[in-house]
């Protein structure tokens, strides 16, 4: 064998080797990114929920509103599984100035119920029912149930 054919053959099994670690590499960039698709998709298909909530607090009651959440109420919903994703207050008056909003994550609308259930039956929630009815803050509460859609980066 030439020295010339030696250099060939080492190439061509170099060659061979190159490819094949080529060919591994791109099978498994292919299931790694089939597998990350997977995620994507189960994710997208959660029965996840988020429950918006706004307050039309009695005129001159939002501070004490506020407090109250801040004191008491966001406490008691952690303790019964009602995960607050965030507490707002609008910034534009006069339509405005007298508004709450905060927004719950739940699994599942199943999952909100029973959670909500044990909250109402909560006698610290109670007290704070009973508070309500002797120094009204609240005129009325809207709740909307909503679902993340497939391309919110929040789901």
């Amino acid at each position: 064998m030439t020295l010339n054919h030696r250099k060939f053959e080492v190439w061509k099994s170099k060659g061979w080797t190159v490819c094949a670690i080529a060919l591994v590499s791109f099978a498994a960039g292919s299931l790694i990114t089939a597998r990350l698709m997977h995620l994507n998709q189960v994710r997208a298909d959660s029965n996840r929920v988020f429950e918006l909530l706004v307050y039309h607090a009695v005129p001159g009651k939002l501070p004490a509103l506020e407090s109250r959440f801040r004191d008491t109420n966001s406490k008691i919903l952690a303790k019964h599984d009602l995960m607050a994703v965030g507490y707002w207050v609008p910034e534009d008056a006069p339509a405005w100035e007298n508004t709450f909003v905060y927004i719950l994550a739940h699994p599942s609308r199943e999952e909100a119920k029973k959670n909500w259930d044990a909250l109402l039956a909560d006698p610290e929630f109670q007290e704070v029912i009973k508070s309500e009815q002797a120094n009204k803050l609240v005129e009325k509460i809207d709740t909307t149930n909503m679902r993340p859609t497939d391309f919110s980066p929040m789901k």
